[in-house]
């Protein structure tokens, strides 16, 4: 496809649930609806989606800490060839604002770098602070990243042998409102049950995970209006990480057992409430990436019908995030599948068609 060729979609054009198109072109690299005078005309045919979010994942990120530029490449990559063209990336200690510049990568939204209390996070991944310098480092991780900070609410306590609260309240409030002042929302890695309702309270926007959620805080999330994203495909890790904790920290790894052994009601649960619940992966730590349509599979088997898994990284995903869809003069980041997703959301394994600011790319 040349650069200057007008791509067109027929077929079915998911633009909304409801809101289905037989057509739309994409000329100039952006969309639109209305027939264009060209003669250089590149046609693709199926189901279109805007591209898919993941709404949870880390570019630039392995096990061990950052990586470099062309492992970060491969990972967008991989995210890309998967549909995936809306990441929001959750924690990076890795600059990656060179993929901004290439048109044939996912776009990225960037919580900047964890931030985390001293030695209660993974190694090389976070800003490791004490309260007294949260709301500064809030404040610097609000101007580097896209509109997202990224908190360690919980994480194992090594005295105490479990999951357990890092940040007192007024810490938090404080550094919430710092970040709000500054245009940004704020988000928590949280696992266990016992920070949520302060991160709640204190004006938190989302909760990565959730896995503590239970029936005293999920009303407390739906009158907030606070979102969560599950990651079911990483919660699936819970058992084996208990099993290699289990010797040193027995309390914690039964405690790990039991958050995942009920995590879909816990999902289940927050959806029937209201919650907003949209598809993360957690991508890029220990996982690998390119599992956000695996992620969509779970949220079904929880118990969320398949148009609002489907949702979850399509159309509300993109509006909770700010980003458009398929709308006039939109970017032209589209899926395009052989069959309809929304009867059967396994479809979104298998894209057809991945087109990246119009141009296909795989």
């Amino acid at each position: 496809m040349s650069d200057h060729a007008v791509l067109h979609v027929k077929g079915r054009v998911l633009v909304g649930p409801e809101d289905v198109r037989d057509e739309l072109w994409v000329v100039g690299g952006r969309v639109t609806f209305a027939r264009p005078a060209a003669q250089d005309v590149v046609t693709v045919r199926g189901w279109a989606l805007p591209g898919l979010v993941d709404a949870h994942c880390h570019v630039g990120l392995d096990a061990h800490g950052p990586v470099p530029a062309e492992e970060a490449e491969k990972q967008a990559l991989t995210d890309r060839d998967a549909g995936a063209l809306l990441l929001r990336d959750a924690g990076s200690p890795s600059d990656t604002r060179w993929i901004d510049d290439r048109e044939d990568l996912p776009k990225i939204i960037r919580a900047g770098r964890h931030i985390a209390r001293t030695r209660r996070y993974i190694r090389n991944y976070a800003h490791e602070i004490e309260p007294d310098d949260l709301v500064a480092y809030v404040a610097r991780e609000a101007r580097r990243g896209d509109g997202w900070v990224k908190l360690v609410g919980d994480w194992i306590d090594r005295e105490e042998g479990d999951l357990t609260a890092c940040w007192p309240r007024g810490a938090v409030e404080a550094a919430i409102a710092e970040a709000h002042r500054l245009g940004a929302r704020v988000t928590a890695h949280c696992f266990a049950e016992d920070s949520l309702r302060d991160l709640v309270e204190a004006g938190i926007d989302c909760i990565e995970h959730a896995t503590g959620l239970t029936e005293d805080t999920i009303p407390l999330f739906a009158e907030r209006g606070v979102a969560i994203v599950p990651t079911l495909v990483n919660i699936a890790t819970f058992p084996r990480l208990a099993a290699g904790g289990e010797k040193k920290f027995p309390t914690w790894a039964d405690h790990m057992r039991r958050l995942h052994a009920r995590r879909y009601d816990t999902v289940r649960a927050a959806y029937d409430a209201g919650v907003p619940v949209f598809a993360g992966t957690d991508a890029g730590g220990s996982l690998a990436h390119g599992l956000v349509a695996g992620e969509v599979a779970e949220l079904t088997r929880a118990g969320i019908p398949a148009l609002d898994a489907l949702s979850a990284t399509t159309w509300a995903a993109r509006a909770w995030l700010g980003r458009p869809g398929l709308v006039e003069g939109a970017p032209g980041d589209l899926v395009v599948y052989e069959e309809d997703p929304r009867a059967d959301v396994r479809v979104l394994a298998a894209p057809r068609r991945v087109v990246v600011n119009g141009r296909v790319v795989g």
